[in-house]
């Protein structure tokens, strides 16, 4: 997430009855926030739903730019061959004493340019970044809350899928059109299931697929997505969940209608250390869920150990 967003004080003063998770875990030095109920039990937990032994990875293809999403401020990947067979051709490179011959390459792109994690630190406001450490520790590089802390764990839990383009009958939601934690539970009811203590949502709004289809839609950037309201902000604290995944750049609604936009960010993020992953290609799962109804799944992902870095690219995979 990458944007002009409202003063500071305009923000602060919308979640300033915003429940924290500061000083929760380890104070002060906590850098995974939530996925600090990402236990033992719930990783069994999330391998007591695999059933079926299929896998679906939830990454978006890297290096073809019409498939990549992004921020508009963030440019593609770009992937460069920098030793192939035209190189042994031209004489400059040599083969191996006995004859093995290799390709190498290089990637540089935006860490957030496709299916990627946030660290923990990577938005703020009032100078201050999750658990209270000042944002000044951003400068030059991520000093605390980056997203090495997030990789060196891991992400392993139980992960359930929440179609609400499909709940609501669409092939996608619509620019801005907004949604709640009421709107989850009665999507997971409709499913057949329910979200319980420490799971991972995993979103699908269909925005994504849309996207590519119509790259036009990105122009103004308002995405579909979650809005911020005190009680849904609870309500996560309350179900401890620890991560959330969407198929959208913010996994939030881009404007709150305050004046204020990527609220969520705030909220959840910053203060309550949930750990965001944004634009991941849901269609496969998505449609395989509603073909077999089964839409809980183990969920893993494994960030990048990037030292100091605001995110890192992710393939997540959920296992049925």
């Amino acid at each position: 997430m990458t944007g002009r967003n409202a003063t500071p004080s305009a923000l602060a003063s919308l979640l300033r009855d915003a429940p924290s998770n500061w000083g929760r875990w380890a104070a002060p030095h906590d850098e995974t926030g939530a996925l600090n109920h990402l236990d033992s039990t719930q990783v069994l937990r999330a391998a007591g739903a695999v059933k079926q032994g299929r896998v679906f990875t939830l990454q978006m293809p890297m290096g073809e730019a019409s498939l990549e999403l992004m921020h508009p401020s963030r440019r593609p990947a770009e992937h460069s061959m920098v030793q192939d067979r035209q190189s042994y051709v031209d004489g400059t490179a040599q083969p191996a004493d006995g004859g093995l011959e290799w390709a190498d390459d290089t990637i540089t792109m935006h860490l957030q340019g496709t299916t990627h994690t946030d660290a923990l630190g990577h938005a703020w406001y009032d100078d201050a970044i999750w658990n209270g450490q000042p944002a000044q520790s951003t400068n030059g590089q991520m000093r605390y809350a980056s997203v090495r802390p997030l990789a060196d764990r891991g992400i392993v839990g139980h992960g359930v899928l929440l179609d609400l383009a499909r709940h609501r009958g669409k092939d996608t939601l619509g620019p801005g059109e907004t949604f709640d934690h009421e709107d989850l539970i009665r999507c997971a009811d409709n499913q057949g299931h329910s979200i319980t203590h420490g799971d991972i949502l995993v979103i699908r709004t269909g925005w994504a697929a849309y996207c590519r289809e119509h790259p036009e839609a990105l122009n103004g950037l308002n995405e579909p997505g979650l809005v911020y309201s005190r009680e849904l902000a609870h309500w996560f604290k309350d179900m401890n969940i620890p991560v959330l995944v969407t198929d959208t750049i913010a996994n939030e609604a881009t404007h709150h209608g305050s004046g204020v936009t990527f609220a969520l960010h705030g909220a959840l993020m910053r203060n309550l250390g949930i750990v965001f992953t944004e634009l991941a290609d849901l269609e496969d799962l998505a449609a395989d869920c509603a073909r077999d109804r089964q839409f809980t799944f183990l969920y893993a992902a494994a960030p990048l150990k990037i030292t100091g870095a605001t995110g890192s690219p992710t393939n997540p995979l959920a296992v049925k």
